[in-house]
């Protein structure tokens, strides 16, 4: 199992609910736990310009490089430095080499990205550059994909991504999510929003039957899955009641499903804001040990 991880995911963001810490305190695990080694780590570098701009406008790109507080970059929530910055372009990059490395060897784990609330002209929730888009545009510019499916199983709905892929059919983009929670719901090929409350077993059922109608029905060349730590209970921006046992049978219902149907997978872990940091970096880690077991 290759993973994909930049020392320069763990940035500056003043007092903030978002741990960046986490990536580190991830792939620290990983290898302490003897299921990763230092060989198995890929360091992505900045997203060349032209490849951001596939997907993002050229004056948002341009807001970015330059690090104007437009009224494209102030809805970030996030400061607004070349550090952070940098580092959305690293996150885009390794998404891009984890959808890669997954079209070789059938699984790739990106411990970052996930920033699915950046829209195609401004910025949104944390998420400057949505990775998981800009990495669909740039295979199928190089012809190495087709057809995409975004599971997305963060909290949040994925509303950038799916308002950047509305009406494009080689992309299937599906999320469940808390309906009565930020953002501003956009239109996905298919969404599942959540009662407040909803706990492991509604989650799970819900779940276990949309991807096993996704996957055979749209076909994809490879599922880029959102693997997001915050539906957990104790997380500080949600109300949903799931357990850690239920976030990994989560996983093993999306990677199993990618697995059967021999369908490459590039993970990314989004959102995570848990009250105890351990709480998240162990969900992450759960994740990559679920993909680990299913795929080696």
């Amino acid at each position: 199992m290759k993973f994909v991880y930049s020392d320069k995911y763990e940035v500056n963001l003043g007092t903030h609910v978002f741990p960046t810490e986490k990536y580190r305190l991830i792939k620290e695990r990983l290898i302490k736990e003897q299921l990763a080694r230092a060989e198995d780590f890929i360091t992505p570098e900045p997203a060349a310009v032209e490849d951001i701009k596939l997907v993002h406008t050229p004056a948002y790109v341009e807001d970015m490089l330059n690090l104007r507080w437009t009224a494209r970059t102030v809805r970030s929530e996030l400061p607004l430095t070349q550090e952070i910055i940098t580092s959305a372009f690293i996150h885009a990059q390794g998404t891009i080499l984890a959808s890669l490395e997954a079209l070789k060897s059938r699984c790739a784990i990106h411990l970052g990205g996930g920033f699915h609330h950046a829209f195609a002209d401004h910025a949104e929730g944390f998420c400057y550059v949505n990775d998981v888009a800009v990495a669909i545009r740039k295979l199928q510019k190089l012809n190495l994909i087709k057809r995409a499916a975004i599971i997305d199983c963060d909290l949040h709905q994925g509303n950038g991504t799916a308002r950047i892929f509305q009406n494009d059919s080689t992309v299937f983009t599906f999320s469940i999510h808390q309906e009565h929670l930020y953002p501003i719901k956009e239109e996905s090929d298919w969404d599942i929003g959540l009662d407040d409350y909803t706990s492991d077993s509604e989650y799970l059922s819900l779940l276990s039957d949309a991807v096993a109608k996704i996957i055979p029905d749209h076909k994809p060349d490879i599922v880029i899955y959102l693997a997001g730590a915050d539906p957990y209970q104790l997380d500080q921006l949600g109300s949903l009641r799931l357990t850690k046992e239920g976030l990994m049978k989560r996983d093993q219902i999306v990677l199993e499903n990618c697995y059967n149907y021999s369908v490459p997978v590039a993970i990314t872990l989004a959102g995570g804001y848990a009250y105890d940091l351990n709480d998240t970096v162990e969900i992450h880690f759960n994740t990559c040990k679920v993909a680990i077991q299913i795929f080696s």
